[in-house]
């Protein structure tokens, strides 16, 4: 891969993304597949002024030996030192970046039960020094080609050109061109728009149909706003962009309100696993049913994560002709898949969505209706036929999605 538009990549993140600022601290998240290009993106951070980058690495064979040899308590237990870290992180408030690359198949085979009551019980730990933090903080998800992840798209070649390929196909769709940083001012100004537009509608339920069969209806909050592409940071201001990419204009719904069924139009990579062909049940805003052909003992697991994790936390609207879409690929990662179609969420909303939020108390958006969970899980359900259709308190209706595009 040619090392200038990399070197774009990784300015791209550093000044679009987590948008560094100067004395602040960062945190890279990686696994270890990209090593050179996770240099690449510690030294932009340096040179808009970082105080310091550390860089927390991973690998999943690890993830499955723990897995596999931990005593379900130790898998679940967070140490004194580990807490001490987090609470340090709550402190200084860093910026912290993401690079995914695993392996959408990497954890296939493992104890999904108990991983998964590991992961809620590490959660559960974090999440009061979590809530210092939250909205508070600069924080950038992309992504960098993995070798399985890369043969997982590209299954007839080899691995190194599987890998360039994933490449080109991760810089096109996040926009890394002549310019990137002009790109995502433009992007980010089309979805303000939008946004600014369903927000005028007074949106009180959505009501989401498709030929698969998906007939859902989500109750909308009053007070909730939608949003898209670049967000402020609370207490600093600073303006900085969550995904990279990102097509999603998207709310969070109320809590409880959610009637009706919805299909999955892509698999859902989630614990490690795909679950593939899915559908969930809505009674009441709660998951009632699901199934799926492949991995359906993931999806139980997910949806039982916690009291709010069989609840929707979000309701994202993406058209058909996104970018990502049009590659022609499943990604089989949730960044990208989400961006290329209409999605759910089940689990945590997002409280920065309610107006007003920052004269509250993290209890009191919930009490307004944003679903609490340690869980925030994307699935996609947009399809080229979905209509979506935008009901106000008065009853009046305004169809905002035809075939899977926008109507306005």
């Amino acid at each position: 891969m040619n090392k200038t538009r990399l070197k774009k990549y990784a300015s791209l993140i550093a000044e679009v993304g987590v948008n560094v600022q100067k004395g602040q601290e960062v945190i890279i998240a990686a696994e270890l597949d990209q090593p050179e290009f996770v240099k690449m993106v510690v030294d932009e951070c340096y040179k808009r002024g970082a105080s310091r980058v550390s860089v927390d690495w991973s690998y999943q064979p690890l993830t499955k030996s723990h897995v596999r040899y931990c005593k379900s308590e130790v898998l679940g237990r967070l140490e004194k030192w580990q807490l001490e870290k987090w609470e340090y992180q709550a402190e200084v408030i860093p910026c912290k970046i993401y690079l995914m690359s695993e392996d959408p198949d990497g954890l296939d085979g493992i104890n999904q039960k108990k991983y998964a009551a590991a992961m809620a019980a590490r959660s559960k730990q974090i999440k009061p020094i979590r809530a210092k933090m939250e909205n508070k903080y600069q924080w950038c998800i992309a992504a960098v080609p993995g070798r399985e992840w890369a043969k997982k798209i590209f299954p007839g070649e080899r691995a190194s050109v599987a890998t360039e390929k994933l490449w080109e196909a991760i810089l096109d769709t996040s926009r890394v061109n002549d310019d990137p940083v002009r790109a995502w001012e433009e992007h980010n100004r089309d979805l303000a728009a939008r946004c600014e537009y369903l927000n005028s509608l007074g949106i009180r339920s959505l009501r989401f149909t498709a030929g698969n069969g998906t007939d859902l209806t989500v109750g909308m909050l009053p007070d909730a706003v939608f949003a898209g592409g670049g967000e402020h940071a609370l207490g600093s201001g600073i303006y900085f962009n969550p995904n990279i990419p990102s097509e999603e204009v998207f709310t969070s719904p109320k809590r409880g309100e959610a009637e009706g069924i919805v299909y999955s139009s892509k698999p859902l990579a989630y614990g490690g696993v795909l679950i593939e062909d899915f559908f969930v049940r809505f009674e009441g805003g709660r998951a009632v049913e699901v199934g799926a052909k492949k991995n359906e003992e993931a999806l139980r697991e997910l949806i039982a994560m916690d009291e709010g994790a069989a609840y929707l936390g979000e309701c994202a609207l993406v058209p058909y002709s996104s970018p990502i879409r049009q590659s022609g690929l499943l990604f089989y990662n949730t960044l990208f898949d989400e961006n290329a179609a209409c999605h759910l969420a089940l689990g945590r909303g997002f409280t920065n969505l309610l107006r007003g939020y920052e004269n509250m108390t993290e209890a009191e958006c919930h009490e307004r209706g944003i679903n609490d969970s340690i869980v925030h899980e994307d699935f996609m359900i947009g399809t080229e036929d979905m209509n979506i259709y935008a009901v106000d308190k008065d009853g009046n209706e305004v169809q905002i999605f035809k075939d899977g595009e926008w109507n306005f």
